[in-house]
């Protein structure tokens, strides 16, 4: 450790760091970040799961606080989810109390008792959620100059998960907002695992001003993964019961479905075992992590909800079932194991079919290569600049119109600034917005489309679907898709949730609540959710796993070596095409076995005139025998067929506050979302 990163540290901290938590000097990511963030430099700080990155932004933080003298709240410390916020708020509190100073927790689930005496008592560290932030600002309960006036540094852990989505853009425009109140320019510090695109991501984040990136863009492939697959989800649950008995493992799956039925197989096998996903109350999903946290034989069987930082104790394996669909949601995974003093990061695919299996020999040929993925934010976010004029005016009733515009193309600077006068005109023309002699506030239409509950579904940026809350007396269990609860013909409808069974008793559906019973009977589950296309070099991926007949970077089970050899005679294509196998169906159609994403496929089925000629899926495109790939890949855009795209496109493409937009804006951008023509370059050059 150089010494004079510790050396330039507040005295106490100094103290603290060597005697109450036992360090015996920084690590290496921890030292690096000292000096730029104590001379008040945006950072980006890269690390592994469990690689320090929140000392390392919170300690040097916590310094500037203590030798400048910053008044609270000075620093909002920001989290994709709430139990994440929850998880980190005794561990900042303990460093933050080596110097004197308060942490507070505020979310969707913090009582109105415990934020208002914040209001009284500001804390110096707020931690928080993008969508508890936008609220502050247009409540009228906090005085946003005294509450905002003094923050001088926001922290926002997980960046990469932001940055990925609608929520990265709606974050960095609420960021803006506030630092119209703040007396000084607010720092940015991203804590990111590792991404392609360091300075990219950092630049989309921190504006203007002095930026670095710290810690390293590398990845480590010094890890035991190892495929195996098995068929089933009930195959996979006997694996599981069978492997590693004594041990913690920790178990992903990519449905809260699959989550569900694997809980129960592997209750049945007399594996101690617990649950997290989304659709669970918070209470329930705490009570599993503290659970599992504090035992050692068991099993927790999750979706991506612990995929994040969230502490669960010391693990012993990872357990993949199937496979996610990129190599950075991988090493999020893979980095939950290794923490403890001479063991190794691991995991195990158990696949269940024949594009799972195909998937995690793709994902694990990429990592062992050193790949990850690039972040990009959505392009086109305009549906977020409609959200935020709708937040101004409710921010800042009456506020001039043309100050309304300014203030959304600063938020928005990459976005032509002409369009954004048409989104609010068209929105004023609505009665969305109401333009009163150039000021601005919110229309009946408005009021009408997003007023629910103190426009309570204005604050977030991403369309939720209507759920039922599940209650068994008076404990919150989670929440079923509407669906779920349909009585069936045979009787009342029996659930799965928490990897238990559920019957139906009755349902309140003014107050969105089923009301259950616990029952021996077998319960189903149904969610409805999104599946997002593969990317155009997983799929790349894919395809040197069949063809170039080269395990060197895969470790096999023998059931996997066997599939393997299985898979590669699926594809039967007598043709090539550069890289490219044709395949001619008994139909008289033509299979293209592209491997290059549904994203490149969709922009090939609109070149030769839309959907109705052409079908698509992640690794081919199925055309009729007059069409040819190089026919496509020199055609243009058929703009006749980029509508029924945009009404008819993938869920994951929906924009939620698309009532606030012209239909040529919501098509342009569903489109610029879906297509994907720097990669159809890429696909073009090995035809």
């Amino acid at each position: 450790m150089s010494v004079e990163p510790f050396e330039r540290l507040h005295g106490a901290l100094q103290y603290h760091i060597v005697n109450s938590m036992g360090w015996k000097g920084l690590r290496s990511t921890q030292a690096d970040a000292v000096a730029p963030i104590l001379e008040g430099k945006h950072c980006l700080i890269l690390a592994p799961t469990a690689g320090g990155k929140t000392e390392a932004a919170s300690i040097p933080i916590l310094s500037r606080m203590a030798t400048e003298q910053w008044p609270g709240p000075s620093v909002l410390y920001v989290c994709p989810i709430k139990a994440l916020l929850n998880n980190l708020e005794s561990r900042l509190s303990r460093y933050a109390g080596f110097v004197g100073r308060t942490v507070q927790v505020w979310h969707g689930d913090i009582g109105q008792g415990a934020k208002a005496r914040a209001r009284r008592s500001a804390p110096d560290i707020l931690l928080t959620t993008p969508e508890s932030l936008e609220g502050m600002l247009i409540s009228t309960k906090v005085d946003r100059a005294t509450w905002f006036g003094d923050v001088r540094a926001v922290i926002v852990d997980e960046l990469h998960s932001f940055a990925g989505d609608d929520r990265g853009w709606h974050l960095r425009a609420v960021i803006k907002r506030i630092e119209a109140y703040a007396k000084e320019p607010i720092q940015r510090i991203g804590l990111s695992a590792t991404v392609g695109n360091p300075a990219e991501l950092l630049d989309w984040f921190a504006g203007t001003g002095e930026r670095q990136v710290i810690g390293s863009s590398s990845i480590s492939t010094d890890a035991d993964v190892t495929i195996d697959h098995v068929g089933t989800l009930a195959n996979a649950a006997t694996v599981i019961s069978r492997l590693h008995r004594g041990s913690k493992r920790l178990i992903f799956c990519d449905s809260r479905s699959k989550v569900e039925e694997l809980a129960v197989a592997l209750r049945s096998l007399n594996t101690r075992t617990f649950v997290s996903h989304s659709s669970l109350s918070a209470s329930e999903r705490k009570l599993a992590e503290t659970a599992f946290a504090e035992e050692q034989d068991c099993a927790i069987v999750s979706t991506s909800t612990l995929e994040l930082g969230i502490d669960v104790g010391d693990l012993d394996y990872v357990i993949q079932i199937d496979s996610p669909s990129t190599v950075s949601s991988f090493l999020q995974r893979m980095g939950r194991t290794g923490r403890r003093h001479g063991s190794r990061r691991n995991c195990l695919f158990l696949t269940t079919t024949d594009e799972a299996f195909l998937l995690a020999c793709a994902i694990t040929t990429l990592w062992r290569e050193e790949y990850v993925e690039h972040i990009k934010p959505p392009p086109m976010p305009w549906h977020i600049v409609a959200q935020q004029m709708m937040a101004i005016v409710l921010e800042r009733p009456g506020h001039p119109s043309r100050e309304v515009m300014d203030i959304v193309r600063k938020q928005f600077p990459e976005l032509d600034g002409a369009t954004i006068s048409t989104v609010f005109e068209f929105m004023a023309s609505k009665g969305i917005l109401f333009d009163n002699v150039g000021l601005a506030s919110m229309g009946v239409k408005g009021e009408e489309l997003f007023g629910r509950a103190h426009f309570l579904d204005l604050l977030s940026s991403f369309a939720s679907p209507m759920v039922l809350a599940a209650r068994h007396g008076s404990t919150e269990l989670g929440y079923v898709d509407p669906t779920a609860v349909q009585r069936p013909k045979e009787g009342p409808a029996v659930l799965l949730l928490g990897g238990r069974s559920w019957k139906v008793v009755s349902v309140d559906w003014p107050k969105r609540t089923v009301w259950v019973e616990p029952t021996s009977e077998k319960g189903k589950t149904r969610w409805l959710g999104t599946s997002r296309w593969l990317s155009f070099d997983v799929c790349q991926a894919m395809r040197r796993t069949l063809q170039n007949g080269d395990e060197s970077k895969l470790t096999l089970s023998k059931r996997a070596v066997r599939e393997l050899d299985e898979v590669r005679e699926l594809i039967g294509a007598p043709e090539c095409q550069g890289s490219v196998l044709v395949e001619h169906l008994p139909s008289g159609r033509v299979r293209w076995w592209t491997f290059a994403g549904g994203a490149v496929n969709s922009t090939l089925a609109l070149r030769v005139g839309g959907q109705e000629r052409i079908l698509v899926d992640d690794l081919w495109v199925e055309t009729d025998p007059g069409f040819t790939l190089g026919t496509a890949l020199g055609a243009q855009l058929n703009p006749n067929s980029a509508p029924d795209l945009a009404a008819a496109g993938p869920r994951d493409h929906e924009l939620k506050f698309s009532a606030c937009l012209p239909a040529g804006l919501i098509t342009s951008t569903i489109i610029s979302r879906t297509l994907d023509d720097e990669n159809l370059e890429r696909l073009s050059a090995k035809v």
